[in-house]
């Protein structure tokens, strides 16, 4: 019984860590995306378009969803519906290096249902391992892929893209 205890507030203490272990930098937030502070309503960008998150900076170059394999045979992952392949340019602003996790992007549909990368699925549709835990240094940049596997009926309106697990985000329309 003490050690379920023990347990339960050891897990509690790592949670806690955890919620603070996200970007200190917050060069921008979801809440002032647009670059105006007390905002309610932040700017969505557009694909082509910059936006930052903490210490990235986001460029969507592109989208295409209706992809039924990723890879290469015998290398390959087939979606469980349709794979929808973002291209991402990610450019650490920061002053320190910080990890791009495609993990913590998620995209949404018009009826706000939202969807998490496919993160096995990204390591077939990139070369390098670009989205994969990629440590970027200050002024460095990056450009991926971030897969989503979604219904083949579904289609995507918004990704919100994260320069980690605990940030507030941004968002950026599809269409």
């Amino acid at each position: 019984m003490r050690k379920i205890a023990t347990l339960g507030l050891l897990a509690t203490g790592l949670i806690a860590l955890g919620c603070g272990a996200g970007s200190t930098d917050d060069t921008t937030s979801k809440a002032d995306a647009s670059g105006a502070k007390g905002d309610d309503k932040p700017k969505t960008a557009k694909v082509g378009e910059s936006a930052r998150d903490g210490k990235f900076e986001f460029t969507v170059k592109s989208s295409k969803c209706g992809v039924a394999k990723v890879g290469s045979a015998p290398l390959e992952q087939k979606a469980q519906g349709q794979f929808c392949l973002v291209t991402l340019n990610v450019k650490n602003i920061g002053k320190e290096a910080q990890m791009f996790d495609g993990s913590s992007q998620k995209a949404y549909a018009a009826d706000g249902t939202e969807y998490s990368a496919d993160t096995g699925a990204a390591i077939y549709a990139n070369k390098n391992a670009e989205t994969f835990l990629n440590d970027i240094n200050p002024g460095n940049q990056v450009t991926g892929v971030v897969v989503f596997d979604i219904p083949k009926n579904v289609k995507l309106t918004k990704l919100e893209l994260h320069d980690s697990m605990f940030s507030g985000g941004v968002d950026v329309a599809l269409s």
